[in-house]
């Protein structure tokens, strides 16, 4: 046998496991196996599987490097009977397709993971009762610690929908905060200072192209647009109806194309002021030279519309962070919580408005 032989067979002696560890790897490891190869007790093993604290560094990287080299995964479902915490968090979510659902749902992904939870999501495909009553019933059957609902249409209103007994839940965008946990934008705060941007513009009134009437959201803006103008004594003009989406901005663009008094209008988010925009273009008025556009969101995009929108920014990635921290201080406290948390509103003020032709 040659020499480069013999040195090849050594390294392969090396890397092959003893009986002992491949014997545990024919099977599935166990904690009391990880233990014996990482000479701790199986405690300790339990406390770092559980990312509990009071672990020194170099034990907890002893018994990391035992589980990895026994291919040892931790028994979630032996974990959760032990503990009653299952480490998931279940997601109602009512229409996936909005910019604001679908962000605040990355946020809630995301700081869930940070905490070391799961999500599982339940789509309500319809806006009817049965469908939500459905979905609050089929959550409690599932194995989560906790419920998020970003529900935006009036359905929690209703005495008849209930989420199960002891649930614990945060609800985003609703006024339910006399029933269950609410974290929720500052709706009136940002209308209100879109409205008075413009008035101090110098526009006599202010125009609104609204989201759809079963959204809580939209109707909040609806009641302080009309408050901040009811407030100065201006007029205050019929609002037009949008359902969120470029199309139904574009339409209402159509409409108030054939106001004359109208210098000033407050769309109720980005995605419809872009289709106003382009509705007032195709009427040959220019924005803000002859209409004034502010929106509500502050999509990434919004800055690159022509001409860039001035705009209500919301957070909603603050507001997807916090409904996951307000809903783990109720599954670490076991206890129920009420009350409303608002994330602050802040105006973008871009190229899209301006004072009024008249006062130039």
């Amino acid at each position: 046998m040659t020499d480069s032989e013999t040195a090849e067979q050594g390294d392969t002696a090396r890397l092959r496991p003893g009986p002992a560890t491949a014997q545990r790897r024919r099977r599935s490891a166990s904690m009391a196996d990880v233990a014996r190869l990482a000479g701790v007790s199986a405690q300790t093993v339990s406390r770092v599987s559980n990312g509990a604290p009071g672990v020194v560094d170099a034990t907890r990287q002893q018994v990391l490097a035992a589980m990895k080299e026994l291919g040892y995964r931790p028994n979630s479902a032996a974990r959760a009977l032990k503990s009653g915490r299952f480490h998931t968090i279940g997601v109602i979510l009512f229409n996936i397709s909005t910019t604001g659902n679908t962000r605040t749902l990355e946020a809630i992904a995301t700081s869930a993971a940070a905490e070391g939870y799961a999500i599982t999501l339940l789509p309500v495909a319809a806006a009817t009762q049965d469908s939500v009553r459905g979905a609050f019933t089929r959550m409690g059957e599932l194995a989560v610690d906790g419920i998020i609902m970003l529900m935006e249409a009036h359905l929690l209103d209703a005495s008849t929908v209930t989420l199960p007994p002891r649930a614990l839940a945060v609800v985003a965008d609703s006024n339910a905060g006399d029933r269950y946990r609410v974290v929720d934008t500052d709706q009136v705060g940002g209308a209100q200072a879109a409205v008075q941007h413009l008035l101090q513009l110098g526009h006599d009134t202010v125009w609104h192209v609204a989201g759809p009437a079963d959204s809580y959201s939209a109707e909040r803006r609806v009641e302080a647009w009309r408050s901040a103008l009811q407030s100065r004594r201006r007029e205050v003009p019929e609002p037009l109806r949008g359902d969120w989406t470029a199309d139904s901005g574009y339409r209402a663009g159509l409409q108030l194309a054939e106001e004359p008094d109208c210098t000033a209008v407050f769309v109720a988010n980005d995605q419809m002021a872009l289709g106003l925009l382009r509705a007032l273009h195709e009427h040959g008025l220019r924005v803000p030279e002859d209409i004034s556009v502010v929106g509500f969101d502050d999509l990434p995009e919004a800055g690159s519309f022509l001409p860039p929108l001035t705009t209500v920014h919301q957070d909603f990635s603050e507001v997807g962070r916090r409904c996951v921290e307000e809903l783990l201080a109720q599954i670490r406290n076991d206890q129920e919580a009420t009350g409303t948390t608002l994330v602050p509103t802040r105006l973008v003020t871009r190229a899209s408005t301006a004072p009024p032709r008249s006062t130039r």
